[in-house]
């Protein structure tokens, strides 16, 4: 009996370390190291937490930071799932588009999600419907779907990161192929690429 309590421990213990191997980031991201080269912004960005968050995790009055420092990294509060679905729709609506754009594609979803106008949640935000109008077309055509590339998933992570610092967009547009004249009375914000932001 006692042999077979140790065998199941042993398997047990032999599971936990293998699921831990394959959930990404499962230990990792609570705790980072400084290195050579490492900044706050980059640190931020690695892990997907905003950058003030992260400040106030740290007790840092200050953006200098030294090699050896240990940080404890915040649970971001967009999970992986939310961090997927809103990288694969920066990847729909911004492919083609410089990198800064999916930054202020992903940008305008944080920005919804706090705004009193939309819903307050990552999920409610993309798929909303108003009017009976999807908010984003690769919504409606399916293309939210598709998988999203390694640039899509690191301009999520810096929309995160700079979350709050921005102009306040909350909603872009290409001007060639806007079908809407309303979105053209909302206040400018930037152009980036073919994408105009407004709020």
């Amino acid at each position: 009996m006692k042999k077979l309590k140790k065998i199941g421990l042993a398997m047990a213990m032999t599971a936990s370390l293998t699921l831990t191997a394959f959930l990404p980031n499962a230990a990792a991201a609570t705790q980072h190291t400084v290195q050579t080269g490492d900044t706050l912004w980059k640190i931020a960005v690695k892990y997907g937490v905003n950058i003030q968050q992260l400040k106030t995790a740290n007790k840092l009055s200050s953006n200098v930071i030294y090699p050896g420092q240990r940080f404890a990294i915040p649970q971001s509060k967009i999970t992986e799932a939310e961090k997927d679905l809103m990288a694969r729709l920066v990847h729909a609506e911004a492919k083609g588009e410089p990198y800064a754009g999916k930054v202020a594609v992903a940008t305008v979803i944080l920005n919804r999600v706090v705004s009193p106008d939309f819903p307050n949640t990552v999920s409610g935000v993309v798929n909303e419907v108003a009017n009976g109008h999807y908010a984003f077309t690769p919504v409606q055509n399916g293309e939210i779907k598709n998988n999203a590339d390694a640039e899509s998933k690191k301009a999520v992570n810096e929309a995160i990161a700079f979350q709050g610092q921005g102009n306040g967009s909350l909603f872009f547009y290409n001007p060639k192929t806007a079908k809407s004249d309303w979105i053209t009375t909302r206040q400018e914000t930037i152009t980036i690429g073919n994408h105009k932001f407004a709020k």
